[in-house]
């Protein structure tokens, strides 16, 4: 694997930082829940746990697809949804006092409507205990069911979003089978036509053995398909197992390419090495 370059290095945390990263730990050891910083191993983590903000996962921390950039566990969790889950996610949200929240969940392929309606239980339990909290939403394709996805829009969430992730050609080789490019896109498409004025995000990795030519096609196609809001940030390898990094984009790049989008016409644009899809949610929503 690639040494790491100067730009991408992670600040060891200071003392006030690590003391906020143990109170983080227990609360969420206390109401028993998971946070994509966790499962994703977030380079994010140090900076937001100690400033009390996490994008929390719902429906466990066992995803039924195996993408090869992702350290998520892949297995089958047999149906079992926690039905108590929102009301300790809402009661955590409460506790940490956010005006702004972000959540996500793993790929559920083993229920019928792929998590979309305990994904939602979720959302409104946050919305009832904290009306003035903003929902943001990272949401798996659901197979494409639009049923599924008509459960999220009839939901509080403010923000929906749903990562690409890569470009068209890499596609079939680094997501799991059941995903895919154009079902992505048509995902997106649907939740823009039916979601009002509600800002539709996505991402995208870098440095997976893109070029420049294909990332600025890539989000075209999110801009043609209703997304508002993009985030860019540099894959990095998880573990041994994923597939490594192909090249490690310059800042340089990630200004043009931030550049290239507004020129779009995306309303909101966040890029940089160390940015992921939740990575300062608020301050983009709020355009700050």
């Amino acid at each position: 694997m690639p040494k790491h370059p100067s730009w991408i290095k992670v600040r060891i945390p200071t003392p006030a930082q690590s003391a906020g990263m143990a109170e983080m730990r227990d609360l969420l050891a206390r109401h028993d829940l998971e946070t994509v910083c966790q499962g994703a191993q977030c380079p994010n983590a140090v900076e937001c746990w100690s400033a009390r903000t996490a994008t929390f996962m719902v429906l466990g921390d066992t995803c039924t697809r195996g993408c090869r950039f992702c350290d998520v566990p892949t297995g089958n969790p047999q149906g079992l949804v926690d039905e108590h889950e929102p009301q300790r996610l809402a009661a955590a949200v409460r506790e940490l006092g956010l005006s702004y929240v972000v959540l996500t969940s793993v790929d559920r392929d083993d229920l019928v409507d792929g998590g979309a309606e305990a994904f939602a239980r979720v959302i409104d339990a946050i919305h009832d205990a904290t009306e003035h909290t903003t929902i943001e939403v990272l949401i798996p394709d659901f197979g494409g069911c639009h049923e599924s996805l008509d459960c999220i829009v009839a939901t509080k969430a403010d923000v929906i979003g749903h990562n690409l992730e890569t470009i068209r050609r890499l596609s079939p080789g680094l997501r799991d089978r059941r995903a895919g490019y154009d079902q992505s896109l048509d995902v997106l498409r649907y939740l823009a036509n039916r979601s009002g004025e509600r800002q539709i995000k996505s991402g995208l990795m870098v440095g997976l053995g893109e070029s420049l030519d294909e990332l600025r096609e890539a989000m075209a196609d999110l801009h043609a398909a209703g997304v508002s809001m993009l985030t860019l940030g540099q894959y990095l390898q998880p573990s041994p197992s994923a597939v490594p990094v192909a090249r490690f984009m310059p800042p340089e790049e990630f200004e043009l390419l931030e550049a290239h989008a507004r020129t779009l016409g995306f309303a909101t644009v966040v890029a940089g090495p160390l940015v992921r899809s939740s990575y300062h949610a608020a301050a983009a929503y709020n355009g700050t």
